[in-house]
């Protein structure tokens, strides 16, 4: 339970990283591609932001799936994959591939998925937390004390 908690907290603080480097992107000057060097740099830049981008959007995708199943542990690896995905995209040198059509359109998507996510997530927290609530109700230890000599009669 507690892992999960930590899981979902990881979960909302890549999202927000994400939408940070977002505005940080659009806000950021376009490369300089006047040399034939910097133009060869900025194309290789470009094909790894779109490589990491589009692992990203596939982790999305495999993490929406995952999110309906009980599997937590491959839910949180799955997690966990996208947060170091993010490092990645955000120590990448400035580039245009975020004002991308092909980008824009993978992170509207993107945004729809993590909000069915983020949802599932917290219905199954919710669920846990009340079945846990539930058996802690029925644990005779706890709610008797030092009382518990009571089901030794015979009644």
């Amino acid at each position: 339970m507690r892992e999960f908690n930590q899981s979902a907290k990881n979960f909302s603080q890549t999202a927000g990283t994400l939408n940070q480097g977002a505005r940080q992107s659009e806000s950021g000057a376009a490369p300089d591609t006047s040399g034939g060097v910097q133009e060869g740099k900025t194309e290789a830049v470009l094909s790894e932001a779109r490589r990491l981008w589009q692992k990203y959007f596939e982790l999305t995708k495999e993490l929406l799936k995952f999110s309906d199943q009980r599997d937590t542990e491959l839910f949180m690896d799955i997690v966990d994959q996208r947060g170091q995905l993010i490092v990645k995209i955000t120590a990448l040198p400035p580039n245009n591939y975020r004002e991308s059509d092909e980008c824009k359109a993978m992170i509207e998507q993107m945004i729809s998925m993590d909000k069915q996510i983020m949802y599932r997530a917290r219905a199954w927290l919710n669920k846990s937390r009340r079945q846990n609530s539930a058996v802690r109700s029925y644990d005779v230890t706890n709610s008797l004390g030092t009382r518990g000599t009571v089901f030794n009669r015979q009644y």
